[in-house]
């Protein structure tokens, strides 16, 4: 189950994290995206070109946040496009982004916790970027990804090295519970998959994992 205090955090912070996405940014928030939400864009652009090809597509989009992944992909071709997460505000930013952008009719926002969430059917895609990092079991998460995703599931562990990880842990220590990785713990998570099928690239503070299922 999904934490109750992680909840209550991104329900407050929904429109602050959805700025960060905003074409039109201040010249502090773009000193801020350079130095310290690089990889945030960089796992965007590595996961909107993993998702291909996306024409007629399903993609799940897990902790899906005020919808950038989804409808992103749903401009791009995908035939649906569902979205869930735990933060209410954070939906409702999604739903009037879809509307906004007339992909209303591919993509479907829920709040659901993702472990009780059971969908009727599999995916072509999952998305879990930004998810891994509040996650207290996430070799559950993988595994529970992996049953409902056909063709390949993308995933973004924040690393625990180095000067971003430090203050990170500073800025979230009374915010909500927070989980970084090493390189040799995300391999010992996928352990269970074949090798060949286990894709990790290092972006900036993050890990990129891409798990390919077909």
């Amino acid at each position: 189950m999904e934490d109750k205090q992680t909840s209550t955090f991104f329900d407050s912070y929904a429109e602050k994290f959805d700025s960060i996405y905003q074409t039109k940014r201040s010249w502090v928030n773009s000193i801020l995206n350079s130095l310290f939400r690089k990889s945030m864009f960089l796992r965007y652009k590595l996961t909107l070109e993993g998702c291909n090809p996306i024409e007629g597509m399903t993609v799940f989009d897990i902790g899906c946040g005020p919808g950038h992944y989804a409808i992103a992909l749903a401009k791009m071709g995908a035939k649906f496009v569902l979205g869930i997460d735990f933060a209410s505000s954070m939906i409702e930013i999604a739903k009037e982004r879809a509307k906004f952008y007339n992909v209303e009719e591919q993509c479907q926002f829920l709040v659901a916790d993702f472990f009780a969430f059971e969908p009727s059917e599999k995916f072509d895609y999952s998305i879990a970027m930004g998810f891994m990092d509040y996650m207290q079991n996430p070799k559950e998460v993988i595994e529970k990804v992996a049953k409902v995703t056909k063709r390949k599931a993308f995933f973004s562990f924040p690393s625990d090295k180095g000067f971003l990880a430090w203050q990170r842990k500073i800025r979230y220590k009374w915010k909500c519970p927070l989980y970084l990785y090493s390189e040799e713990k995300i391999r010992e998570l996928f352990k269970d998959f074949p090798p060949e099928k286990v894709q990790i690239k290092k972006i900036q503070r993050d890990y990129f994992v891409t798990l390919l299922l077909d």
